[in-house]
């Protein structure tokens, strides 16, 4: 009996801890909050990551963080570099904000009147935007899609062309994103990028030049082995609304 009671009071202790381990946080647009374990403040490079991969996979600017590490306008990294991923001099822990102080900033900020006009989205990007896919949308924006809600997800069948939605510079093309399956990042501008996510084959390679419309992938499955295309469109390293940039249809 005694040695149950133990037993019991040993993994009661274990929860506890594991509790308060790293998924305590997570990581949004650059900021700590609670719900996932990605609370880094560096990121050692691997093999086959660009300083374009690193940002997107943690909401960054890849300008600033190319600033925080001293990396050249080049922006060439090397296996075993170590990289920050705060700006000097932050140790992370002002990210770290009070329930209470939360409530209060968002309670403030809930009185101040809201601008809602479109943004002007059209000439950000030379010659506009374009769908790269044809198929209907099963997931919208801020819809948990597997990837935090930060794009959309389009259906459609494996092996559909997936075009570039705009002119731009192949930055990232490979399968080192964990969520993201095979995938694509194209630079569009200094300040926009956009992914192409769950593909079953790539076409096209980092350095490469595309124009609107070039077939740069193939859809493979995402999520449940649903096939689908999961796209998104950064702005200086944040997630935005694609179907605000997309004309209508």
């Amino acid at each position: 009996m005694g040695r149950l009671i133990r037993n019991i009071v040993l993994l009661f202790s274990l929860l506890a801890i594991a509790a308060c381990g790293p998924g305590l946080y997570r990581w949004d647009g650059g900021a700590r909050t609670e719900g996932n374990p990605r609370a880094e403040k560096t990121y050692t490079v691997q093999q086959g990551d660009t300083l374009y991969s690193i940002a997107f996979r943690y909401g960054l600017d890849y300008r600033r963080l190319a600033e925080w590490n001293g990396v050249s306008e080049s922006y060439l990294i090397h296996p075993g570099d170590e990289l920050r991923l705060l700006p000097p001099g932050d140790d992370g822990s002002r990210l770290v904000e009070s329930a209470t102080t939360r409530t209060a900033r968002r309670t403030e900020a809930s009185a101040v009147p809201v601008d809602t006009r479109p943004v002007p989205t059209a000439a950000t990007v030379k010659g506009g935007w374009q769908w790269p896919h044809g198929g209907n949308l099963i997931a919208r924006f801020g819809e948990d899609n597997g990837t935090g809600g930060k794009g959309v997800d389009i259906e459609g069948i494996v092996g559909d062309p997936v075009v570039a939605t705009a002119a731009g510079k192949v930055v990232y093309a490979g399968s080192g994103l964990v969520g993201y399956g095979k995938i694509i990042i194209v630079k569009h501008s200094e300040k926009y990028l956009s992914a192409y996510g769950h593909n079953s084959e790539l076409f096209v390679r980092e350095g490469e030049q595309v124009e609107q419309g070039d077939r740069i992938a193939a859809m493979g499955r995402g999520p449940g082995n649903r096939p689908l295309l999961h796209f998104e469109i950064r702005l200086n390293g944040k997630a935005v609304d694609p179907l605000e940039y997309l004309p209508n249809r």
